[in-house]
C-alpha cells in the first residue's frame, strides 16, 4: 500500500459562535460613536475576501476627543488603590476566558490565521497577560522601581495586525495595572477584536474613558502619537514607522517603547535532536504564516547535518495543511492582506533573481483570498536580500556554518536583534552561545514560546523597551 497521509474530513469551527455587526463605531469615553467626519472603511476576511464589517475611521478630532476622555478618567483611575484596579483586570481576564471561543473565531476571520493558533495560543495568552498584570497592580512598591512609583498619564498605543488581540493585551494590561489610561489604535486590517474588547471593558464595568479604541489608518496613529495630551507612546510594528515615531516625539518628553522588525536566527548544531529541531524550525517560521516579528526566518545549520536537516524539513513541509483557517486541521492560513502578499511575493522573487535556490512544498492554493505557499531558500549568502530584509511571510532562508563562533557571527550580522533559537543537546553550549547573541529573546531547543512573566523586546533596529514581566511595568511608571 502507498504511504500516504490520512485524508482528514473538514472540521470547520462554527461561524455562528460570533455575531459580527454590519458596522462598528469608535469607542470613546465608554460609548460607541461615529467618526466626527463620518468616514468609514471596510474590514475583509483574508481567506475569502468577503467584507466582514464597516468600521468608523478615526480622524484628528476623534483622537483629541479620546485623549481628553482618557485624561479626565486618569484622575480617578490612578487614585484607585492597586487592589481595586486589579479587580477590573481580573474581571476582564475572566470574561476573555468565557468568551474565548467567540474571540478566537473572530480573530481567525479578521486576520486569516488558523483557528488552532487563535484558540490554543493567542487567546490563552491574552487572558494570562491580564491575570498576570492584575497580580502586579497592588505590588508596584515591590517591583524594584522605588517606593510609590507613579503612573505616567495617558498612553497612546498603536498595535499591528499579526496578533491583534494579544498585542492589545501586551499594551493595555500593564498600562491599566500601573494606573494609566489608554487610547489604542488597532491595525486597519484587523480592528474587530479590539472593538469586541471595548465591549468586554463595558461588560467588566471599567470606568468610562479608561480604555478608548480608535480604528483607523496610519494618519490616525500619527495624530495619536503627536497629540500633546499623550504622555507615553507604545508601538509595535515596522522599523520604518518606529523610526518616524522616534523622530516625531524627540524632545517632547514623551516616554516610548518601540517593538519593531526582526530577522531571527535559528541555529541548529550537529548534536541537535533533528526531529525536534525540525518541529521548532517549522513553528519558528510558519506559525502565523511567518507574520511574526520574532520569527526564526534565518536558519543557520551546521554544515555536517545540513542535508539531513533539509531532507527532514522538506518532508515535514509536505505534510502541512493549507486552507480554510476556520478548519481545525489547518496548519497554514491566509496572508493578512493583498498588500502584504505583494510584499512577500516581491521579496521571494528578489531572492530567486539574486541566485538563491527556491523550494516550495507542492500544494494547491485556494482560488479566493491571499495565499502564499511555505517556501525555503537554500544557497543563501549573508549578502542576499532574503537573508537581510524582514519578509514577514512563510519564507525561510537557509545558511550554513562550521564553528560556534561562525554561527554567532552570522546570527549577529543583522540590523535586527529581536529573537534567536539554539538547538543542541549541550547545556554548556546553549549558555555560551546565548550569552554572545545580540537578541532580546533567545530560545533553547524550542521557539516562539511566550509567557506573560517573561520580558520581550529587541536590540538595534528591533527597538527598545521591554513588554511582559516585571520589566514591562517600567514603561508605564515614572521611575
Amino acid at each position: 500500500m502507498d504511504k500516504q497521509t490520512f485524508a482528514y474530513a473538514p472540521a470547520p469551527e462554527s461561524r455562528s459562535v460570533v455575531d459580527i455587526a454590519p458596522s462598528y463605531g469608535l469607542f470613546i469615553d465608554g460609548e460607541f460613536t461615529d467618526a466626527a467626519d463620518g468616514k468609514v472603511f471596510k474590514t475583509v476576511s483574508p481567506s475569502t475576501e468577503e467584507v466582514l464589517a464597516e468600521v468608523a475611521q478615526a480622524g484628528t478630532e476623534d483622537v483629541d476627543r479620546a485623549v481628553k476622555a482618557a485624561r479626565r478618567a486618569f484622575e480617578k483611575w490612578s487614585a484607585l488603590p492597586g487592589a481595586e484596579r486589579a479587580k477590573y483586570l481580573f474581571r476582564i481576564a475572566r470574561i476573555i476566558q468565557e468568551r474565548s471561543r467567540e474571540l478566537a473565531v473572530l480573530e481567525t476571520l479578521d486576520n486569516g490565521k488558523p483557528i488552532r493558533e487563535t484558540r490554543d495560543a493567542d487567546l490563552p495568552l491574552v487572558a494570562a497577560h491580564f491575570f498576570y498584570y492584575a497580580g502586579w497592580a497592588d505590588k508596584l512598591d515591590h517591583a524594584g522601581y522605588g517606593a510609590n512609583p507613579r503612573p505616567l498619564g495617558v498612553a497612546g498605543q498603536v498595535i499591528p495586525w499579526n496578533f491583534p488581540l494579544l498585542m492589545l493585551a501586551w499594551k493595555i494590561a500593564p498600562a491599566l495595572a500601573t494606573g494609566n489610561t489608554v487610547v489604542l489604535k488597532p491595525a486597519e486590517t484587523t480592528p474587530l477584536s479590539a472593538l469586541f474588547f471595548a465591549d468586554i471593558c463595558r461588560q467588566a464595568g471599567l470606568p468610562k474613558g479608561v480604555v478608548n479604541i480608535l480604528p483607523g489608518y496610519g494618519e490616525t496613529g500619527a495624530a495619536l502619537v503627536e497629540h500633546p495630551g499623550v504622555d507615553k507612546v507604545a508601538f509595535t510594528g515596522s522599523t520604518g514607522v518606529g523610526k518616524a515615531i522616534a523622530r516625531q516625539i524627540a524632545g517632547t518628553g514623551k516616554k516610548a517603547t518601540l517593538e519593531l522588525g526582526g530577522k531571527g536566527a535559528n541555529i541548529v548544531f550537529d548534536d541537535a535532536p533533528i526531529d525536534q529541531a525540525v518541529e521548532g524550525i517549522v513553528s519558528g517560521i510558519f506559525f502565523n504564516q511567518g507574520q511574526v516579528c520574532c520569527a526564526g526566518s534565518r536558519l543557520l545549520v551546521q554544515e555536517s547535518v545540513q542535508d539531513e536537516v533539509l531532507d527532514s524539513l522538506k518532508r515535514r513541509l509536505s505534510t502541512l495543511r493549507m486552507g480554510d483557517p476556520l478548519d481545525k486541521n489547518t496548519d497554514i492560513g491566509a496572508i493578512n492582506s493583498a498588500e502584504q502578499l505583494a510584499r512577500i511575493t516581491a521579496l521571494a522573487e528578489t531572492g530567486e533573481a539574486e541566485g538563491a535556490e527556491r523550494w516550495s512544498a507542492p500544494c494547491e492554493l485556494p482560488s479566493s483570498g491571499y495565499w502564499f505557499a511555505p517556501t525555503l531558500f537554500t544557497n543563501v549568502t549573508q549578502a542576499h536580500t532574503v537573508a537581510r530584509d524582514e519578509i514577514f511571510g512563510p519564507v525561510l532562508s537557509v545558511l550554513t556554518f562550521r564553528t560556534p563562533d561562525e554561527a554567532v557571527a552570522k546570527a549577529n550580522n543583522s540590523q535586527y536583534g529581536l529573537s534567536a533559537g539554539i538547538w543542541t543537546e549541550k547545556g554548556s553550549r546553549i549558555l555560551a552561545v546565548a550569552g554572545k547573541l545580540r537578541a532580546g529573546v533567545v530560545w533553547a531547543n524550542t521557539f516562539n514560546k511566550f509567557d506573560p512573566t517573561s520580558p520581550f523586546g529587541g536590540y538595534k533596529e528591533s527597538g527598545f523597551g521591554r513588554e511582559g514581566g516585571r520589566h514591562g511595568l517600567e514603561a508605564y511608571l515614572d521611575v
